[in-house]
């Protein structure tokens, strides 16, 4: 006969601790560089709130000019799991290639656009989000 068992957990105040960490840096093609990151922000109740972060820079003599910066936030807790995973396994090969072929060339369309029209954020948007949803 099993024998019971017993889960004792204090509940005190919760914690939550910013960070950024980068996960994936890649060039797509000559000329362009993009960096991607988990960030975990924090609400003032202590609830995390995760992001991917995709910076594209321009390249050029070898200096890195930032010329778009997308913060993307989990809506669901599904999403949030995908995105605490990608801090810890890092990118798989299907998230890099929509990062490559999907968010990368939506991303360069919008570089010097003072405010990208609905159709040009959604490309990225749903390109981000095609990532999460590999991560799941």
């Amino acid at each position: 006969m099993p024998e019971s068992t017993i889960s004792v957990v204090p509940i005190g105040p919760k914690v939550c601790k910013p960070f950024l960490l980068e996960v994936m840096v890649f060039s797509p093609e000559a000329g362009f560089k993009f960096k991607v990151m988990v960030e975990r922000s924090c609400t003032p109740e202590a609830d995390a709130i995760w992001k991917i972060v995709f910076d594209l820079f321009k390249v050029t003599n070898g200096e890195e000019v930032q010329v778009v910066h997308v913060s993307y936030t989990t809506g669901t807790p599904v999403e949030q799991k995908a995105v605490q995973a990608m801090a810890v396994n890092g990118v798989m090969p299907a998230q890099a290639k929509v990062l490559v072929d999907v968010v990368h060339p939506a991303t360069k369309a919008v570089i010097g656009v003072a405010k990208p029209k609905k159709a040009q954020t959604k490309k990225i948007l749903d390109g981000l989000a095609q990532v999460v949803s590999i991560g799941n």
